[in-house]
């Protein structure tokens, strides 16, 4: 899987369509406008990270909301660990397109909300903490 074993492509999927959802569930919003938002801003993922995280569904932490964005907030460390390891470039690149990511779902209505906003810091948070 482009030099991704099926854990690690598994651990991509799970930080990139998480941090979306974690955006998304913050705030009530119009969340068909905020998931087409944000499957259309995957496109500014490196084409084989994109690659990796298409190439099966994502699986996303159950339990609490808590629970869930423990998950995430997990899974978006340890793929930022497991790009920096590779490459300070590939994992900037990561970093930067889930945030756009997170940017654009929380705007799809039009506005951000301060819960929004406070996820997004977290998201943040969890990925600089890798780089």
């Amino acid at each position: 899987m482009n030099g991704f074993t099926e854990d690690e492509g598994r651990t991509l999927r799970t930080a990139v369509y998480g941090a979306m959802v974690l955006v998304s569930v913050a705030d009530e919003g119009a969340v068909d406008e905020e998931s087409h938002a944000g499957i259309r801003a995957m496109s500014a993922l490196p084409p084989q990270l994109r690659q990796v995280v298409g190439a099966a569904p994502p699986e996303l932490p159950v339990g609490t909301v808590a629970d869930v964005e423990h998950g995430v907030l997990t899974a978006l460390r340890a793929s930022a660990d497991l790009l920096a390891a590779r490459s300070a470039g590939q994992a900037r690149a990561f970093a930067d397109a889930v945030l756009a990511m997170c940017g654009d779902v929380a705007s799809a209505d039009g506005t951000v909300g301060r819960a929004e906003d406070v996820v997004v810091a977290r998201i943040r948070s969890a990925l600089d903490a890798a780089l």
